[in-house]
């Protein structure tokens, strides 16, 4: 909402409907989804306005593509610049609050994940009660300023194995985690769960398998799932200690294909090191990336962050959230809220509930 308002102030033809519908028209051009003229059965319509049918799938006529490609260009710069330009300033972190024991426990809490209207909180536990020697629980609160209830266990995913580090797509339909069950390609393989209902934190069915894109006979862990609903296709980004990587956990991105399967992985180079880098967790604008890590810039393990000024730049090199945050113990798993003013991680710091427990740490505008 802020880039539009701003791309309207420098350039008041560019409105927000407009903005909509070059963007989803040129989304549409590029990535080869499905256009809304093409009929089900696959009959194209309108051939005079650039497009041609392709089954289901749309492709520029012959000789359409290159006004295409400067107007794509052309939005893009637009759109990016504006972007960078509304990007909010933030204060520094404060200092973390423990989330009590009516969500900790007196076993390890780990690896929050907070659904975007912020009243559902996802970790993993090795509290008693659950199916396994970890498991995924839920929590939820009535209001985001409302203190959070006694944790769910989250049986339609959870097995005997191990399940855990779950993470939420921005429109909660997906639920994405680590685990060891049997059938995969690895020791620790990514799986993903559908829900219908994104209200009903008991609602989802059986996971699957990422498959061999994602996935390896290596360690893959710590999914975060970007839709990148403006400028390209959905990526998932996540850690891996297979080979081919500079340190012991590096960080890999896959592109989701039109198919809703996931590419092959790719390193990211600007976010990986000599040492273990885990977890990288995407604010939903693409612009900010928190993960942890053991490299020596830090007191021990911390947690870090990376910026960028658009989707299209590179990540920047990822920087020590500090003292004020990061303790001499063990600090893990940033997640961070859709209003991007809170963030909460897992730390075994003294004062606990627990052996890890969970945190809350809040900025401002």
């Amino acid at each position: 909402m802020m880039a539009s308002v701003a791309a309207r102030s420098r350039y008041p033809w560019l409105t927000s409907a407009s903005m909509a519908c070059w963007t989803d028209v040129l989304r549409k051009v590029f990535s080869g989804q499905p256009g809304s003229h093409i009929s089900l059965d696959g009959n194209n319509r309108g051939q005079g306005n650039g497009y041609s049918d392709r089954g289901r799938y749309v492709v520029p006529q012959r000789g359409s593509l290159k006004p295409w490609v400067l107007l794509g260009v052309a939005l893009s710069l637009i759109l990016a610049s504006d972007i960078a330009l509304a990007a909010p300033k933030f204060s520094e972190w404060s200092t973390p609050i423990n989330l009590g024991p009516a969500v900790n426990s007196a076993f390890a809490d780990q690896s929050p994940a907070i659904s975007k209207d912020g009243l559902s909180l996802y970790f993993g536990s090795t509290r008693s009660g659950g199916s396994g020697a970890f498991d995924i629980w839920v929590s939820q609160r009535e209001t985001v300023d409302g203190a959070f209830g006694l944790p769910m266990n989250v049986a339609p995913v959870n097995t005997a194995f191990i399940e855990n580090v779950p993470a939420l797509s921005s429109d909660g339909h997906w639920l994405f985690f680590n685990s060891n069950r049997p059938g995969g390609f690895g020791g620790v393989d990514l799986l993903v769960s559908y829900r219908n209902h994104v209200h009903d934190d008991l609602d989802w069915q059986t996971p699957v398998n990422l498959g061999a894109g994602v996935n390896s006979a290596s360690l893959d862990i710590g999914a975060s799932y970007f839709a990148n609903d403006d400028f390209g296709v959905p990526l998932l980004f996540f850690g891996s200690d297979r080979p081919g990587g500079p340190g012991g956990t590096d960080i890999y991105v896959s592109a989701q294909q039109p198919d809703g399967s996931f590419g092959a992985a790719e390193l990211v180079n600007e976010l990986s090191s000599p040492f273990s880098d885990n977890r990288p967790v995407v604010r939903f604008d693409g612009l900010e990336l928190f993960l942890f890590s053991d490299r020596p810039d830090g007191s021990n393990v911390d947690m870090w962050v990376s910026t960028r000024n658009s989707v299209f730049d590179p990540w920047s090199t990822p920087v020590n959230l500090g003292p004020t945050v990061n303790s001499p113990q063990d600090d893990r798993q940033a997640y961070i809220t859709s209003d991007r003013r809170t963030l909460f991680f897992a730390s075994d710091r003294p004062g606990g509930v627990g052996g890890f427990d969970l945190y809350m740490t809040t900025r401002s505008k």
